[in-house]
């Protein structure tokens, strides 16, 4: 069984856990349910925003603990007053450290979109996703069968959610895409090895229709290798580990940010010249 198997086999019996403390009906009540979404694909492609989705990480199978002393509020608010576009928000307990608890907090203290990364396998998280103030869920085509990748995506519409595929080759990209997915994330780790290569973003961001936003994933720690993903043809990035490992999150988010955009600048000018 590999790392993504494990999560997915833990997941399920989460599920069942939360769904017995937290039902559905009372998921519904929640203030957020009804709320408007807050568009991921529109702040991301926003010129006018550095198109980074800045992640909140306390650890992962591949590194173990990241940070555990950074908080939710002084590092997301931190990262939105950097350039993020939007935020990331690790839920998965066991393997990230996170919570859904971390989301609310997200969500109360900035007014942007918020991803809830976490492993979706159904359609209950979903409805546990809008009710915490998520905007967007993500689909790990990796971790779920064509058929039922299709029936979260069309539910997760259904809620008024943005949709977030993340793909890490060329095949589950073709039997995944779908007219319910609004972004698509290359993802340069393989969720299986956990080994990483951003010319996985390069080889990709060609097959992915122009349709669909598109987001170059894991192992960006160099701004001038964004600014090459930029030129390719991707739209935004999301970036957690690099700026987490460092004691203050959101400082090293905003040296990464300025000096991105000094590099994009340059390039820009580049060009015209």
């Amino acid at each position: 069984m590999n790392i993504l198997e494990k999560i997915i086999a833990r997941k399920k019996e989460e599920i069942a856990e939360r769904k017995a403390l937290y039902p559905q009906k009372l998921l519904e009540k929640s203030l957020f349910f009804e709320g408007k979404v807050v568009s991921m694909k529109k702040y991301v492609t926003d010129p006018e925003k550095t198109g980074i989705i800045s992640e909140f990480k306390r650890k992962s199978p591949s590194k173990g603990l990241i940070n555990g002393t950074a908080t939710v509020e002084q590092t997301t608010i931190g990262y939105m007053q950097a350039g993020a576009s939007a935020l990331s928000i690790l839920t998965d307990k066991d393997f990230f450290g996170g919570s859904e608890a971390d989301l609310g907090l997200a969500r109360k203290f900035n007014f942007c979109p918020i991803l809830r990364k976490d492993f979706m396998v159904d359609e209950y998280q979903i409805i546990e996703s809008r009710s915490i103030g998520a905007d967007c869920i993500l689909l790990i085509a990796a971790a779920l069968p064509q058929k039922r990748l299709f029936e979260l995506a069309a539910f997760a519409k259904s809620l008024g959610l943005e949709v977030l595929l993340e793909v890490h080759d060329k095949e589950e990209l073709e039997q995944s895409l779908n007219e319910n997915v609004d972004l698509v994330g290359v993802n340069n780790r393989n969720l299986k090895t956990f080994e990483v290569n951003t010319q996985t973003s390069l080889d990709l961001v060609g097959e992915i229709p122009d349709t669909f936003t598109k987001i170059s994933e894991s192992g960006l720690s160099d701004p001038a290798k964004l600014v090459q993903l930029k030129n390719a043809g991707y739209d935004g990035f999301l970036i957690g580990e690099n700026f987490m490992k460092t004691i203050r999150p959101h400082q090293a988010a905003y040296n990464f940010m300025q000096q991105y955009r000094r590099l994009l600048k340059a390039s820009k000018e580049q060009v015209k010249a």
